[in-house]
């Protein structure tokens, strides 16, 4: 079983490589190949997995009582690609 960060870990893993797709992939599938079902696919998955993020954010905060300047940091880092990998490495810390 595993505990609310090692959960959290899993879940910005797999959203971060979402986003990864989102952009590299289904993006230019979009607009150079005239495909916009890939962004439509992985778009709501990508949506998906960022609520489960969030939700798993406010639950690592709440039990491991986190500062909201370390949260707001963890958040911010799901904004940009390639992010969340590197906030990765500060909950391993945690883990």
């Amino acid at each position: 079983m595993l505990n609310a960060i090692n959960r959290f870990r899993l879940v910005s893993f797999l959203e971060g490589v979402s986003y990864l797709i989102l952009l590299f992939i289904a993006m230019p599938l979009k607009y150079f190949a005239d495909s916009p079902s890939a962004v439509k696919m992985f778009g709501m998955g990508h949506g998906v997995l960022f609520i489960v993020f969030i939700i798993f954010l406010l639950e690592s905060m709440r039990k491991h009582n986190w500062n909201f300047f370390f949260s707001t940091q963890l958040f911010i880092a799901s904004l940009l690609p390639f992010g969340t990998f590197f906030m990765d490495r500060k909950l391993k810390t945690y883990a």
